[in-house]
């Protein structure tokens, strides 16, 4: 059973519909009990930093993710993925700290929002495809770094740091090549 964090700013309707696609069993639940009981669980995420801290804080989540993040595979999407890291300037707000560095407005002669397909760049060979971003914020750190995406200059685009991975990209919109992702995320990732 995989879990989705329903803290309300999510697309998880269509993150639903691409799990289930792939044959998982799945809860939409801001539920602690409910929580703890999934094998995996995925932190989905559109929108500000800020307002998606304040609403795992008021949901009093904090506790029961901190724990999981220790016990089970835990996969951040998007924002969720940003959310994962010590700070943000989006909101100048610490995020969950589980991993090191810091997430930045992108900058530079380049439209923001970075939107659409944009190339996926690693030592995994078999991520080097084409998936779909729209973020107007980017994770700064060079620790856990998985794959990348250039626009102007590194995006950091996936991260694994033991059973927590973070996908900056929207991999349930990505096609057959993102549910190739998403799908060896919750089977443990892509270190060896």
């Amino acid at each position: 059973m995989i879990a989705i964090v329903d803290y309300g700013l999510g697309n998880i309707a269509n993150l639903t519909n691409a799990l289930e696609f792939l044959g998982y069993e799945v809860m939409v639940t801001n539920d602690q009990k409910e929580l703890e009981k999934a094998d995996k669980i995925i932190l989905p995420g559109v929108g500000h930093y800020k307002d998606a801290m304040n609403r795992i804080e008021e949901l009093k989540l904090l506790p029961v993710l901190e724990d999981l993040k220790e016990t089970k595979p835990f996969i951040g999407i998007c924002l969720g993925m940003q959310l994962l890291f010590e700070h943000s300037e989006e909101g100048n707000v610490d995020g969950l700290g589980y991993l090191p560095g810091t997430v930045k407005k992108i900058t530079g002669n380049v439209t923001v929002p970075h939107l659409g397909w944009n190339k996926l760049h690693s030592s995994f060979p078999s991520l080097d495809d084409d998936v779909y971003f729209i973020h107007s914020f980017k994770v700064h750190t060079d620790q856990n770094v998985i794959a990348t995406a250039e626009y102007e200059e590194d995006v950091v685009a996936i991260v694994q740091k033991g059973s927590i991975v973070g996908i900056q990209f929207h991999p349930e919109k990505s096609g057959e090549k993102g549910l190739q992702i998403l799908d060896q995320a919750l089977k443990g990732g892509f270190k060896v």
